[in-house]
């Protein structure tokens, strides 16, 4: 996996991990690879690895059963949505639309590119 300096690691692993379950890689109820297994898998230490996990629980899209593992939660695409949208808002658009204004375009200059 490459990764890029404007976000930490650990954000982008956990991008990864969303896109696998927005995907369908990984289903609601469905157990994930252990932190070990993606961490081999991404060529990380498995710390990094935890703290998306972390993050991931936190925002309640995925939830560990003691002893057996982790596991896609419920509602964890509309959850995973809900974050996109907001990270979006937040940090994307704001950025897309100054670069709009230096370059001297407005949103309907881009309709001729729908």
């Amino acid at each position: 996996m490459d990764f890029k300096k404007q976000k930490p690691i650990y954000q982008q692993i956990a991008d990864t991990l969303c896109e696998r379950i927005v995907g369908d890689e990984w289903k609601a109820e469905e157990r994930i690879p252990s932190v070990r297994d993606i961490a081999v898998q991404l060529g990380v230490n498995p710390n990094t690895v935890m703290r998306s996990f972390d993050f991931l629980q936190q925002a309640e899209i995925i939830y560990n059963k003691r002893g057996v593992g982790y596991f896609v939660a419920t509602d964890a695409k509309e959850r995973i949505m809900a974050l996109q949208r907001k990270e979006f808002m937040e940090e994307e658009l704001p950025a897309f639309k100054q670069r709009l204004n230096v370059l001297g375009l407005t949103f309907d200059d881009l309709k001729q590119y729908e």
